[in-house]
């Protein structure tokens, strides 16, 4: 009976490594650009708070920046893609036992 749970397992575990490994690099890619744009909105916040005297509009911008930055929206990302990943792990672990 085991062995046939190992079999039906088995492409979802190809799936899973399949998936984990195109996420991962697709995380990556975005990373770059999401933190290239993360520093664009802070120079802009900051010119509003200096040059315009607009705080409310630096302080959205600010907000903005940091949900793009590694420790925003990336950072759930790769909680999420770590779940994946361990998913992925535990599932070889049953077919190898």
């Amino acid at each position: 009976m085991r062995l046939i749970f190992k079999i039906f397992a088995l492409p979802f575990l190809l799936v899973l490594s399949l998936l984990a490994a195109v996420l991962m690099f697709l995380f990556d890619v975005a990373g770059w650009f999401l933190s290239l744009a993360s520093g664009i909105l802070a120079v802009i916040a900051v010119g509003l708070f200096v040059l315009q005297h607009q705080p409310v509009g630096g302080v959205a911008f600010l907000v903005l920046a940091f949900l793009l930055s590694p420790y925003g929206l990336p950072a759930i990302a790769e909680f999420l893609i770590g779940l994946l990943d361990e998913l992925n792990y535990s599932l070889r672990r049953f077919i190898t036992s």
